[in-house]
């Protein structure tokens, strides 16, 4: 009310003031009443919340220092009688804590204790060149600006294989069911180890594969790779897609070539997510990646 009162007071005075042209000190408003709120604390301290595990390992291939961080599931540090289980691996592809690494190991902790999925180890590979390490070369010029240094994937999966799985065999109770996972340019680089190197892996999930680097010139490669297929243990792949139609088409046509290769011991789930962006897919897709793959074991 005091407001009205307020406006009402300087419409008189402004009225006055244009027909005299003498115009009057208009009262100045009220101060606004001090803050009753306290100072804002400052930071507390507290003891950190752990849920992982980091090393560094000297890397002989790639020449370079790569740190990973390692996620233990639930019981892993039990001294009873399950201190004799082994577990299988999930190398999380671009899994440094400022990266995929997090929100991976989030969504797998709670559906292992609330009992939806069977426990993994996580193995998350943190970035140092990205472009170098998960692309291969490209004969797309503008693609080569932006990644002058790709064509190292072959050289980034003799890491893998040659000193980062022996690594976690040394020092963790892995029961030698390995497993990767990536999105975008990582999930390109898990469908094209699929195809070169099946063996490295048991389990592959790409989430929105960055099908379309180099002209879509790994699915073009992929009905003759599909008809060659050698590998003899069981392997599965699981790959989602977003509302983005060039990666929709790829992997639609890379479907259609392992449905009529039908390649032995290679099982294949595809999940269109439409409603889900590039930005987006990834927490969603995973979580059902983890449950169609990691079920539970059910007496």
């Amino acid at each position: 009310m005091a407001c009205v009162r307020a406006t009402r007071l300087a419409l008189v005075l402004l009225t006055a003031c244009s027909a005299s042209h003498v115009c009057p000190a208009v009262p100045a408003p009220a101060p606004a009443p001090a803050s009753t709120l306290p100072p804002a604390p400052a930071a507390a301290s507290g003891t950190p919340i752990q849920f992982g595990q980091t090393f560094r390992l000297s890397s002989a291939v790639l020449g370079e220092e790569r740190l990973l961080n390692v996620y233990l599931p639930p019981g892993y540090e039990r001294t009873d009688g399950a201190a004799a289980t082994r577990y299988p691996v999930l190398y999380a592809l671009d899994g440094g804590m400022q990266e995929d690494f997090p929100h991976i190991t989030g969504v797998l902790d709670v559906s292992i204790r609330n009992e939806v999925i069977r426990p993994l180890i996580v193995v998350g590979i943190q970035n140092t060149e990205r472009r170098r390490d998960l692309v291969s070369a490209t004969a797309i010029p503008q693609e080569q600006k932006i990644a002058p240094h790709a064509g190292g994937t072959d050289r980034f999966r003799r890491f893998l294989r040659e000193e980062l799985q022996p690594e976690i065999v040394r020092r963790y109770r892995v029961s030698g069911d390995a497993a990767v996972v990536g999105e975008s340019f990582a999930g390109l680089f898990v469908l094209e180890t699929l195809l070169q190197d099946p063996d490295l892996f048991d389990t592959y999930i790409a989430i929105d594969p960055s099908v379309w680097w180099n002209g879509g010139a790994l699915v073009k490669s992929a009905p003759e790779r599909f008809a060659r297929w050698s590998s003899k243990p069981i392997k599965r792949l699981f790959v989602a897609t977003a509302d983005a139609k060039e990666m929709q088409d790829g992997v639609t046509a890379l479907m259609t070539a392992l449905h009529d290769a039908r390649p032995q011991g290679l099982t294949a789930t595809y999940d269109p997510l439409p409603a889900e962006h590039h930005s987006t897919i990834f927490p969603v897709a995973e979580i059902r990646a983890y449950r169609t793959l990691f079920p539970m074991a059910r007496p």
